[in-house]
């Protein structure tokens, strides 16, 4: 496993291996890699020739008052689970590197990123956005792996390959849980233990949308109202946002169809946490007290 630090020589390494004929999978990251990190990883592994991964906190989409300087970090933890899962080469840029100085270009996604996080974290989804479009062109990826836990992300994602024509196909890999069925996050760590207790009241309000549907309930409001009164019957949970939108658009409906993305966020103690689901009409609801991950 190789790690490269300079975007020249990064870029470089990228044409010696396309020249060669291989195909290169990329797995954006920040970092404090975690199961659901390598899970992306194995998924690129499978797909292409070569699997590259990038180590970078990005400071562009953090807002002024968020967790950059505290954002957990964890380098040679992070390569050795890197070159544990067969990672080939790893990307880690400085921010000078990545955003020397005059630097004043920005990639904006339209519609799909007004609402959701898009609303609390405003300028959040143009430093995602205009740092992935870097990393497509300094890596050249033919295909790149992301979560579905950040479903927003993904699909500004998409937006933005699809609008400017990139040449590159995006996967999108199902949320990756822990055990008791808390997404897996790199903030998970500041949660204390009755936190964490507190925070397993998403899975637990995804559980319950998707029972209320299973069994004939359609309004979206009538569903909010049961997944908000669930999560603040926890404590030291603080919501942020509880929307049911269209999967595609992420426009908010009234009444539940086919397919109606759930998708939450919720301060829990200090942490923000996120967590979503497709639910689908006809998809039997998890028992009571159960829930697939």
């Amino acid at each position: 496993m190789e790690v490269i630090r300079g975007v020249r020589q990064m870029q470089e390494k990228a044409l010696t291996v396309r020249a060669a004929g291989r195909s290169i999978a990329l797995v954006p990251t920040m970092g404090f890699l975690h199961e659901g990190h390598l899970e992306l990883m194995r998924v690129g592994r499978r797909l292409c020739d070569v699997l590259v991964i990038s180590i970078f906190v990005n400071p562009t989409q953090f807002g002024p008052s968020e967790d950059f300087d505290q954002y957990p970090r964890d380098e040679e933890g992070d390569l050795q689970k890197a070159r544990d899962v067969g990672v080939d080469l790893v990307f880690i840029p400085t921010a000078r590197e990545m955003y020397p100085e005059g630097f004043q270009s920005v990639v904006h996604v339209e519609r799909v990123t007004q609402g959701l996080c898009g609303t609390s974290r405003p300028g959040h989804f143009d430093g995602v956005t205009t740092v992935v479009a870097k990393l497509f062109n300094i890596v050249g990826p033919d295909v790149a792996v992301f979560g579905q836990k950040d479903y927003q992300q993904l699909t500004a994602i998409s937006r933005m390959v699809t609008d400017l024509n990139m040449p590159i196909k995006i996967v999108g890999v199902p949320t990756v849980r822990e055990p008791d069925g808390l997404a897996m996050s790199s903030r998970n760590k500041y949660l204390d233990q009755e936190e964490r207790a507190s925070a397993l009241s998403l899975k637990k309000s995804l559980d319950l949308a998707e029972r209320m549907l299973a069994e004939g309930e359609t309004d979206a409001g009538v569903v909010r109202q049961a997944v908000e009164s669930l999560i603040l019957e926890h404590p030291h949970t603080r919501i942020d946002y509880v929307t049911l939108c269209d999967p595609v658009s992420l426009e908010e409906v009234t009444r539940l169809g086919e397919e109606t993305l759930l998708a939450l966020a919720v301060h829990v103690g200090r942490t923000r946490l996120i967590d979503n689901r497709v639910i689908r009409k006809g998809t039997p609801g998890p028992p009571e007290g159960e829930g697939a991950s």
